[in-house]
């Protein structure tokens, strides 16, 4: 069987190179446990969920318009009623999302420097500049990529723009990514090539239903460690080696 030429290799950062949804995971709860005194867990996480939702046209993704959130969602559910050093506390909460350390996953500090030697490697990922760029420096990954880009949506638009704009073909783009929402689906749609690998959790507004999941033709591994061994058997780069 002949194997499909790729122009490049692109990967989603966020939970895909490095450990990122924990951390709001463990700022969501700790803002429960600030909030608890007025309604359940629950009825916490849902209203935090309708807000971030309704705010995603004005701040974008990423921990600042996460943190916005937060002071919202204290603000409706206390009745108007949470105190400045509480709201400090949701700000400061916020501010260790942005500074989180950097873990890589398991098997992406080798994967990646070996991929660099054979193909053209683009790091395609979304959220606020300063706070994607801040995460791409502090990774030690950045040199390994011969292309960036951070864009505020991942949808088939963006995509067929970006495509545009690299003059890409579709069959030789083969996007790598943990979310099918953001990271698979639009880009199967367009033509492209996809392998989907699943972090241990992911956000509501990323989850797909099982029918969606079932409709296209993508790759699916269990590790960053299967990746060199899926290339290996099934594509080839169009630039010398």
């Amino acid at each position: 069987m002949s194997k499909t030429i790729l122009d490049v290799i692109a990967f989603d950062a966020d939970d895909t190179l490095w450990v990122n949804e924990p951390f709001y995971q463990d700022a969501e709860k700790k803002l429960e446990d600030m909030l608890r005194k007025y309604v359940d867990a629950q009825s916490i996480t849902e209203i935090l969920y309708d807000t971030e939702k309704k705010n995603l046209s004005l701040f974008g993704y990423g921990a600042k318009g996460f943190t916005i959130s937060m002071i919202e969602t204290a603000i409706e559910i206390s009745g108007e009623k949470i105190s400045a050093g509480e709201i400090q506390q949701i700000i400061e909460l916020g501010k260790t999302v942005m500074n989180n350390p950097i873990d890589l996953l398991p098997h992406v500090a080798k994967v990646i420097p070996a991929l660099t030697q054979q193909f053209r490697l683009m790091l395609l990922t979304k959220g606020d500049l300063f706070d994607q760029e801040s995460k791409i420096a502090r990774s030690g990954l950045a040199d390994y990529f011969d292309d960036v880009e951070i864009v505020s949506e991942k949808d088939e638009e963006t995509y067929r723009r970006l495509l545009g704009r690299y003059e890409f073909s579709p069959e030789r783009f083969l996007m790598v990514g943990n979310s099918l929402k953001s990271d698979i689906l639009p880009l199967v749609k367009l033509g492209c090539q996809a392998v989907h690998i699943p972090y241990k959790t992911t956000w509501v507004h990323e989850q797909v239903s099982d029918a969606e999941k079932e409709s296209e033709h993508y790759y699916e591994l269990a590790s960053m460690g299967d990746f060199p061994a899926l290339i290996a058997e099934n594509f080839e780069s169009a630039v010398a080696g």
